[in-house]
């Protein structure tokens, strides 16, 4: 059944963890010019500000003894042993030396008391867990990304505190890095029978899983740059993501909540805790909410306020976020809950302490995503390009000298690009811009124009030698687009990206480019197929499903073709009819074609089971939880017209197979 692509593309840009590739014995040292970059970096920032690590190390009870948490199969779904060589202060100089700082502060891991009944661990997955000790229970916020990872972090707890059974689950937004790990601490019949509250922001389920489907693959593959998943650790290779050290490799689920949070601002009771909630929808996720615990006066910040520039607009691919609206609610926290905070934390980083430092600190926030925005928009309002804004705009020094400004995750440069699309969109106005040529027709003609591939490598590597790692990887890239069986381009567009990863002090950037120049010079890798999962599949409506159909259309094939579907899902007591058309695949509820070609009975339950592989679509109807009436030669022809994404498809290369 062709829907089982639905589920294990979620799955897979949820996850975009598992490597699939070795890195090549080929990675390089830094050159000159980019040792010269570095060093720059320790002359003008305040690495002599050591208040992060005393942070970081505050509260600290206990870790892992082996810093192992054992995953799927004989593969660890966690292990900060790899990073152990983060502990020298020695900067290498393949590694930009803020960026090593903030890997550092990343590497610091397991439980710490934040204040008297809240206690976090971290460094044990890309997010954190937090626990708040009710009068009888535990309140978990956030249960990180694998069930293993978050079942090892509450074990971690309770060695170290007297043990008490899970009264709440709250989860602070939409990301997977939040929720996956659910069932690692709580069990879905607990949930199901109120046993446990498992509470979320209004529009928690279906943000959860829409923002990931109909783009899926595209979002899965591209994460695997943002995250560096697919290349290895190391001083040449992946160090940090900015946000946290790595994403885990453990199992992913997702128990949906069963109290919502609706209101702008709420107050509950929970086992003796008072929490405020306050929803920030449209900031770091689509759905999102931050909250205060006036008896601890503590402020979770969840992911809108960390020790970081965040994301405006993610590398892989997601809606853009409004800059502007992240400010304001930064602001609205300030106002509410600022002169009453004694500590403040977040579902990344490290906490802070002392109301003094804290509205500083939320201010710098608040002012950072602010002056992205206005300032991004002053320049376009001039006419300014998005790359001509990218490399004019410079924070002021008061927020260039934050590290918490710093950008590890998002950048200034891709972030004032995402303003710039948020209001107008991909076309910088210029006509000569507005219809050019496919990038490797572009590319055969510019090579062309400079003299063929021989001229163009000889005076590349001439700029290489003069440090000019960016002209040097874009005009390379053009080769290798006019010709991807060229060597030599390849391999000098490699080491200029290389080096650029070596310079970068964004980590997504330099995951992007140092897997750039790992696919150049070895090719794409296969890819594992992704493996549909039962908890996210519950979170997809037959509506999203259908759409996602509608995406894998291929519509040549589809020229001239009419086919009316009849749906009905007998335990949901939803009917859809769809019908192809125009070379169009649309659908519509609450109804069925008398004149439908063909009709297709079954329960949710038996297309999940298809869907994840469980039994095939025949099987289905041969044991009858699916019937299908009409012309069932139909149906096969509708399924035959639709594509199968490949989820390794090239990147800094010309796809090898024509798409049509």
């Amino acid at each position: 059944m062709p829907s089982s692509r639905i589920a294990s593309l979620l799955a897979a840009i949820l996850l975009a963890i598992a490597p699939f590739s070795s890195a090549s014995a080929q990675s390089k040292d830094a050159e000159p010019a980019s040792r010269a970059v570095n060093d720059a970096f320790l002359k003008t920032l305040p690495f002599g500000d050591r208040a992060d690590f005393e942070d970081a190390k505050r509260g600290f009870i206990a870790t892992l003894p082996d810093g192992a948490i054992p995953g799927i199969g004989d593969k660890s779904a966690w292990d900060t042993k790899p990073y152990e060589f983060l502990k020298s202060d020695q900067v290498p100089p393949t590694v930009n030396p803020s960026l090593w700082r903030q890997a550092q502060l990343n590497a610091i891991n397991g439980l710490f008391k934040v204040t008297e009944r809240v206690y976090q661990v971290r460094g044990l997955d890309l997010s954190n867990l937090t626990i708040i000790e009710g009068d009888s229970g535990l309140i978990l916020i956030d249960p990180l990304l694998s069930n293993e990872t978050a079942k090892a972090a509450l074990e971690l707890y309770l060695k170290n505190r007297p043990a008490k059974p899970v009264a709440a689950v709250i989860y602070t937004h939409s990301h997977a890095d939040h929720f996956g790990g659910a069932k690692g601490v709580i069990s879905e019949d607990d949930a199901k029978q109120g046993k446990v509250k498992v509470i979320a922001p209004d529009g928690f389920m279906e943000h959860a899983v829409a923002e990931n489907v109909i783009a899926g693959n595209a979002m899965a593959r591209r994460a695997q740059y943002q995250f560096g998943s697919a290349l290895p650790v190391g001083e040449k290779a992946q160090i940090d993501t900015g946000l946290g050290k790595a994403l885990s490799k453990g199992t992913i689920s997702l128990i949906p909540p069963n109290d919502l949070i609706k209101q702008s601002y709420e107050t509950r009771t929970i086992d003796g805790v008072e929490i405020e909630f306050h929803l920030v929808p449209g900031s770091e996720a689509p759905s999102e909410m931050i909250m205060y615990f006036p008896q601890f006066k503590l402020l979770n910040m969840a992911e809108d306020a960390t020790h970081n520039m965040h994301n405006l607009y993610t590398l892989r691919g997601a809606e853009i976020r409004d800059g502007r609206l992240w400010s304001r609610y930064i602001g609205e926290a300030i106002e509410r809950y600022g002169d009453r905070t004694d500590a403040v934390i977040a579902q990344h980083h490290w906490p802070m302490w002392g109301t003094e430092r804290i509205v500083a600190f939320l201010k710098k926030q608040r002012d950072l995503y602010k002056f992205i925005h206005d300032q991004t928009v002053r320049l376009l309002n001039h006419g300014l390009t998005p790359t001509e804004i990218a490399e004019q705009l410079k924070l002021p020094p008061s927020l260039a000298n934050e590290w918490s400004a710093r950008g590890y995750y998002g950048t200034l440069s891709h972030n004032a690009k995402a303003v710039y699309q948020f209001y107008l969109g991909w076309y910088d106005g210029n006509p000569a811009d507005l219809n050019p040529l496919p990038r490797a027709e572009e590319a055969k003609k510019q090579v062309e124009y400079m003299g063929g591939a021989d001229a163009t490598i000889k005076r590349a590597r001439e700029d290489f030698k003069a440090g000019q790692y960016r002209w040097v990887a874009s005009v390379m890239s053009q080769v290798v687009f006019a010709d991807p069986s060229n060597k030599e381009a390849r391999n000098l567009g490699a080491d200029a990206l290389e080096q650029l990863g070596y310079q970068s002090e964004g980590a997504t950037w330099r995951n992007a480019y140092l897997l750039g120049a790992l696919e150049l010079r070895n090719g794409v890798a296969p890819q594992a197929p992704s493996t549909a999962n039962a908890d996210l599949l519950k979170g997809v409506s037959i509506d999203l499903a259908f759409d996602f159909l509608g995406v894998r259309l291929n519509a040549p094939k589809a020229e001239g073709r009419k086919i009316v579907i009849n749906w009905t899902f007998t335990d949901l007591n939803e009917t859809y009819v769809m019908n192809l058309e125009n070379s169009a695949l649309t659908h519509t509820s609450g109804k069925l074609d008398s004149n439908a070609d063909a009709s297709v009975t079954l329960t949710r339950a038996a297309l999940d089971a298809i869907t994840l592989k469980q039994r095939t679509f025949l099987g289905s109807v041969l044991t009858g939880d699916v019937s299908v009436g009409g012309n069932p030669l139909k149906l096969r022809e509708l399924f035959g017209l639709l594509d199968e994404f490949s989820p390794g498809f090239e990147i800094v290369e010309p796809r090898k197979a024509a798409v049509e």
